[in-house]
């Protein structure tokens, strides 16, 4: 029982330590958006992504890919959904000037109705063609029953 402290301790540590490293990035990425000085520009590959047709309660993963068109890093922050219903990932290290970058939403359609969806997905960038910037992607979801006809 002596040994239940110590590893708690331990863990306890090495949580705090892994949030506090992920914090300090977060806001690092944070002031670089925020410093206008070092403003870019961004075109976006696929603003609007067309995903046709899947059955009720499947997943699907949809990308919109964007260019760093200006001559500073390009830094996305605080990419989000509007919806619980889809999850995002994306390039988290600066883009260089004249490379591409990319975000993923995972989009799950158990608990949405059946018909035709738009999903919204934004995006915050350090950049001089607006800071934020809005990613839809859109298609029918199907009842299951006309799915497997």
């Amino acid at each position: 029982m002596k040994l239940f402290p110590l590893v708690t301790i331990t863990l306890l540590f090495f949580a705090i330590f892994a949030c506090s490293t992920h914090h300090k990035e977060a806001n690092t990425d944070m002031k670089a958006a925020l410093d206008t000085a070092h403003y870019t520009t961004v075109k976006w590959l696929d603003s609007t992504v067309q995903f046709g047709g899947i059955p009720k309660g499947e997943h699907i993963t949809v990308r919109f890919r964007c260019k760093n068109t200006g001559n500073e890093p390009l830094i996305l922050v605080n990419v989000r959904s509007e919806c619980g219903c889809t999850v995002t990932s994306y390039t988290e290290h600066p883009i260089m000037p004249g490379f591409e970058g990319l975000i993923e939403a995972a989009f799950n359609s158990e608990h949405v109705p059946v018909g035709n969806v738009r999903k919204t997905v934004i995006a915050n960038t350090n950049t001089k063609n607006g800071t934020e910037h809005y990613l839809f992607f859109e298609g029918q979801v199907i009842a299951d029953s006309v799915a497997n006809h």
